[in-house]
């Protein structure tokens, strides 16, 4: 990544009801030379629990505060470089603040990741005869209403006899993949199931201080009742912000401090588009 890359800050904002009428901002045009001041706050992790964001938004008209205040508004994040703005959250807006700053009006908004699917999806299933664990994962996600991925090398058990469910859909996938030897979460409204402490796919994204990588990696230890496994030796890196980068993606760092791969564990993401951070601080754990 070019540096100079890094002062030319893109993002687009999209709010609205499911099927509804919403709005984008973050666009330029003659009447808005300058798109409006945004700052957020993103933080993401491989476990089963949501991810969340705050995302905030200086001096929105009166037609945008009337929608993000409609019951489950999903907003939608982009943000990067020029015209290359990846996906960087999408989620249920769960609460809304307006105050005035100064001779500015400042929104601040709270995001949840699938918080409408993981609250109110209740699923009844039945098989007849012998069914495959992945079968009952696409068609939990089916009636969930979000896109399934599975990592490349996830493996699934088969239920002998029949099998019957009725209940929350978070509660079925956990015991799936318990069965399976899996693990799952959701990440910007796909569910990904996977081998517990690997990658989604043998894609490798490289950050050396030419592709983005700020200062020297800082290594931590990652507890057991963090990451729901032993403690493992990782190491905090930060980047210049780069939405191409997901949880359980595969990395290569190299550095001073460390040389090695690993896989996206959590990601903090700070951005502000007028000043400030704009940037990634994601955790590291080793593949074996």
């Amino acid at each position: 990544m070019a540096g100079y890359q890094n002062f030319d800050r893109q993002y687009r904002v999209a709010c609205g009801p499911a099927g509804g009428t919403g709005f984008e901002i973050g666009a330029t045009s003659p009447g808005q030379p300058v798109p409006l001041h945004i700052s957020f706050s993103i933080q993401k992790s491989d476990l089963e629990t949501q991810n969340t964001g705050k995302v905030t938004l200086w001096n929105l008209n009166k037609e945008h505060l009337s929608v993000i205040k409609e019951k489950d508004c999903i907003l939608s994040l982009k943000a990067g470089y020029g015209n290359v703005m990846p996906l960087i959250f999408a989620g249920i807006i769960s609460f809304v603040s307006t105050t005035n700053d100064g001779a500015d009006r400042k929104t601040e908004i709270d995001v949840v990741d699938n918080l409408v699917e993981i609250r109110d999806t209740y699923v009844a299933i039945s098989y007849n005869g012998t069914v495959n664990w992945k079968t009952i994962f696409d068609d939990v996600a089916a009636q969930m209403g979000v896109a399934v991925s599975y990592s490349y090398n996830a493996e699934f058990t088969d239920i002998a006899n029949g099998f019957s469910f009725v209940g929350q859909a978070r509660d079925i996938m956990t015991k799936g993949c318990k069965c399976c030897g899996l693990v799952w979460s959701l990440q910007n409204g796909v569910m990904q199931v996977k081998k517990p402490n690997d990658v989604m796919s043998k894609e490798v994204f490289l950050l050396t201080p030419d592709t983005g990588l700020i200062g020297i990696p800082t290594q931590v230890v990652v507890t057991q009742a963090e990451a729901t496994v032993e403690n493992k030796i990782g190491w905090d890196v930060q980047y210049f912000l780069n939405g191409a980068i997901h949880i359980d993606d595969y990395v290569k760092v190299e550095s001073k401090a460390v040389t090695g791969y690993f896989r996206v564990y959590s990601l903090d993401i700070q951005g502000d588009n007028i000043s400030g951070d704009w940037m990634c601080t994601a955790r590291l754990l080793e593949v074996k």
